[in-house]
């Protein structure tokens, strides 16, 4: 369905009936890349699935600032008012972690629990995201200036991205065609609107965090492995699982195994 709040028409799909959960996806995805687990869980569960801002379905403006978090945030919040939703259990991948991490601090009394895929609270000093902001913002021009196909041609190959030459040549394909089907505009705009350069550091409000937590990290996402650790050490109540033998995008890798860990950790939830 086609949901328009504060300006901005969101693709928003929804699957079965019972306690929501919400899924926002990462950067470069969109609903479908969620279809495998929903399909799971909404036989359960009433999944809710957005295309965020610049990403799918979703209109991509063209002004970079209407991309920012707070922003992202409010349309969150009215597109959960639209659907009637008072509170629900957040799960956010990568970018759509960052954007459920950042909603739930704003909106915390929105979240029953946040569940955080290779999730980050962004980057801990100003000089840190001064450099990733230029970083973000080449990547962005890039995008506009190269095209779609250069750019996933270059994106499928960053090292973050490696444990997925293991996947099927089928499965490598679907992802191909889901990344090149994104707008170049949306996709420029969302890395400055809502990078990890230009997101706001969390990590001195994750001790207030009261509702459950759950950290899920790849085994051989080593970077995220440490970034978990780390947030757990300010709020020890956080639970971090690590999944053997994938990497950052868990969902995509094992959408069986990640579904039943989902399952098992609402079951407790």
């Amino acid at each position: 369905m086609i949901l328009r709040v504060n300006d901005i028409r969101y693709f928003v799909e929804v699957k079965g009936e019972g306690e929501p959960l919400v899924f926002l996806h990462g950067f470069t995805g969109d609903t479908t890349t969620w279809s495998r687990i929903t399909d799971q869980l909404s036989i359960t569960y009433r999944c809710i699935s957005v295309d965020l801002i610049g990403h799918g379905r979703t209109e991509s403006p063209e002004d970079p600032s209407r991309y920012t978090m707070d922003h992202v945030s409010n349309d969150f919040d009215s597109i959960l008012s639209a659907l009637e939703v008072d509170e629900a259990i957040l799960i956010g991948y990568s970018m759509g972690g960052r954007t459920a991490l950042h909603f739930s601090i704003r909106y915390p009394q929105k979240v029953k629990a946040l569940i955080l895929e290779s999730a980050s609270p962004g980057l801990k000093t100003d000089e840190e995201r001064e450099e990733r902001r230029k970083k973000d913002h080449a990547l962005a021009d890039r995008i506009m200036r190269e095209g779609m196909e250069a750019f996933v041609d270059f994106w499928e190959e960053i090292p973050l991205f490696a444990s997925q030459k293991t996947l099927t040549e089928d499965e490598r394909a679907e992802i191909r065609n889901q990344r090149l089907s994104q707008s170049p505009l949306g996709l420029s705009n969302s890395l400055k609107g809502m990078g990890t350069g230009a997101q706001t550091s969390w990590w001195d409000k994750l001790g207030e965090l009261s509702f459950p937590v759950h950290l899920l990290v790849g085994g051989l996402d080593q970077k995220f492995v440490h970034i978990a650790k780390e947030m757990k050490k300010l709020n020890p109540d956080f639970q971090i699982m690590t999944i053997s033998n994938t990497g950052h995008a868990i969902h995509v890798e094992e959408p069986r195994k990640f579904g039943t860990i989902i399952e098992n950790l609402l079951f407790t939830t």
